[in-house]
């Protein structure tokens, strides 16, 4: 019964041994391998380096011995593009930076005319007279027109739309002339300042308060020449009435006076 066992236990280290044989033999040829492939690598240097050496550095050393040829230190070779505007090959190895210009495009320079001394000083004076026909002809015109689209309309959306357009016509009108009485009122205290500083004045310059007063007193003359004061007083006093109004508290309930 034993001889069985001992049978199939040789024959299984017998196999056991020769898988250990064979993989021996792997290992020692792929070492052999690399050895090869890494003799033949530096074959193949040393070649480069003999082409790249003058005849007279190689007799040197061969007659003496003493000169040794001086390997040149490897560097590594500057990538560059094949055209200008192509983008550069980089190598995946390396980090790139966060930031970096990947075209070189021209920069935009922009200009804003109200700084820039290339497109001259604003003439104030000059602007208000060369487009003072807006305000002349025209606003009142376009006032006119809306007015009678105004009587013949009949949809809510278009009256509306209508009636906001005269409402800005008529401020556009309104800030425009209290501009031109300002701009008056201010020439002729510069004319008169001048005058006074050509006796040896000190100049004095009108406040935004002053001139508001002045351009009152102007509007009141105004209304006094062509007898409108007492209404404007009127309406005036009417609105201001009305607005001290809201703000007037209302009677308290008395219970005991009802009882």
């Amino acid at each position: 019964m034993k001889k069985p066992f001992n049978s199939i236990a040789t024959s299984s280290q017998t196999h056991f041994e020769e898988s250990e044989e064979e993989e021996e033999i792997e290992s020692s040829s792929e070492e052999e391998k690399s050895d090869d492939t890494i003799d033949s690598d530096e074959e193949e240097e040393i070649e480069r380096e003999l082409a790249e050496v003058t005849f007279g550095e190689l007799q040197k050393a061969r007659a003496d011995g003493t000169d040794s040829i001086s390997r040149k230190p490897q560097t590594e070779t500057k990538r560059r593009r094949a055209n200008k505007n192509r983008p550069m090959e980089l190598s995946s190895k390396k980090p790139v930076r966060s930031f970096r210009q990947v075209i070189q495009a021209p920069k935009k320079v922009v200009r804003d005319p109200r700084f820039e001394s290339l497109c001259g000083n604003l003439d104030v004076e000059g602007f208000r007279k060369r487009y003072n026909f807006l305000f002349e002809n025209n606003l009142p015109a376009e006032r006119e027109e809306v007015q009678k689209q105004l009587k013949k309309a009949r949809d809510p959306k278009v009256v509306s739309e209508l009636k906001n357009h005269i409402s800005w016509i008529d401020k556009q009108l309104k800030f425009e002339s209290a501009k031109n009485t300002d701009a008056v009122i201010l020439s002729a205290h510069k004319k008169k300042e001048k005058e006074a500083a050509k006796h040896g004045k000190r100049p004095y310059y009108l406040k935004k308060s002053e001139i508001r007063k002045q351009r009152l007193i102007e509007k009141y003359k105004k209304l006094k020449a062509s007898g409108k004061l007492e209404s404007f007083i009127e309406k005036r006093r009417r609105k201001n009435a009305a607005k001290d109004h809201r703000f007037m508290p209302y009677r308290r309930p008395n219970n005991n006076s009802e009882q």
